[in-house]
């Protein structure tokens, strides 16, 4: 254990480099779902709060991460009629949509510059999310189409993933020219609780490729990347690896991921999230036996615990109470 407190990004950067840390950071990086906010509300979370998440992690006594979601759809971007329906179902219908796509200027320099400017006193830890080169298909083509897409238009599902690439590659620079964030995300969801939905010759075909060509413009200033795929993420964790990935978020519980598991498998990898979800409002017995769980994956480092998703409504405010006190101790005996 270092001899003096850590500041969070100092914090954050050793856990993930696998180096000594004073104490797990206290992180909540998928926030808290608008019901859940709306019964803490209820039972004495201060109403002004409701929607500034940095300042209810504050509230909490957490660390501050901040994260910039950029979008490769316009904000003028027609919308699906219904979860799950596509934008587009072929070429033409690409043309088409394509001036909504792929926004320029799409990051907000002077919010990054404030933010750079706080990571700078080691006060915050700064991530953004891309989105990946299965997901971003599917939010245009619709879920059941897109999977038949791999098959009957390989070329359109190319040139979609060619597109991101060069639009994700200069939104990357751009965030660069202002400062070096911590970490970053691509927004996958490609497993759900039976493992992944495509095959590794796909995953190769079609979005390998693209990860080689923008993970080395990623990595090389340093920043951390991290896919993040809801479900069980067992099997395409090799691929991951493979495509250069250094880490998976959330780890979801109740899709059977084991984190003991993926850790000897996957030893230098980085992992975030894990602490099961459902388990937050069973009591305080329950809650330690999570941490407990998870204690001797985290002291080996690269790996902060946190939520394995939203924190759910059934979960009150002293439920919540409860798991912070308890995070609060775990993450100093992650450390000794």
């Amino acid at each position: 254990m270092p001899s003096s407190a850590m500041t969070t990004r100092e914090r954050f950067q050793a856990v993930m480099n696998f180096q000594p840390f004073d104490r797990l950071p206290l992180v909540e990086w998928a926030g808290w779902w608008t019901a859940t906010i709306d019964r803490w509300v209820n039972e004495g979370l201060p109403a002004h709060l409701r929607d500034d998440g940095s300042a209810i992690r504050r509230w909490w006594g957490l660390d501050i991460y901040y994260q910039d979601w950029i979008r490769a759809k316009g904000p003028d971007c027609p919308k699906p009629t219904h979860h799950g329906a596509g934008l587009i179902a072929d070429e033409t219908d690409y043309e088409r949509i394509k001036p909504h796509l792929f926004p320029w200027p799409c990051v907000n320099r002077p919010m990054w510059q404030a933010w750079a400017e706080e990571q700078k006193r080691g006060d915050v830890v700064l991530w953004f999310t891309l989105e990946g080169f299965f997901w971003y298909a599917r939010t245009l083509l619709g879920i059941e189409p897109h999977l038949y897409a791999f098959y009957d238009q390989p070329a359109l599902m190319h040139r979609i993933n060619q597109d991101l690439t060069d639009w994700s590659i200069r939104v990357v620079d751009e965030i660069f020219s202002i400062c070096v964030p911590d970490f970053m995300t691509f927004a996958e969801d490609m497993s759900y609780n039976n493992g992944p939905m495509l095959s590794e010759g796909l995953f190769d075909e079609f979005m390998l490729p693209y990860y080689h060509k923008l993970l080395p413009r990623i990595h090389e200033r340093g920043t951390i990347s991290i896919i993040d795929s809801d479900g069980d993420i067992s099997v395409p964790a090799y691929w991951f690896e493979r495509a250069g990935l250094q880490g998976i978020l959330p780890l979801e519980r109740q899709a059977g991921v084991d984190i003991a598991r993926l850790r000897r498998d996957h030893p230098r990898m980085r992992f975030i999230g894990h602490y099961d979800k459902m388990v937050m409002n069973k009591g305080e017995a329950a809650i330690r036996g999570e941490f407990e769980r998870l204690l001797p994956t985290a002291r080996q480092g690269g790996f902060l615990i946190s939520c394995d998703h939203q924190t759910p409504p059934g979960v009150s405010l002293k439920d919540y109470e409860i798991y912070v006190r308890l995070f609060r101790e775990y993450a100093v005996r992650a450390a000794e």
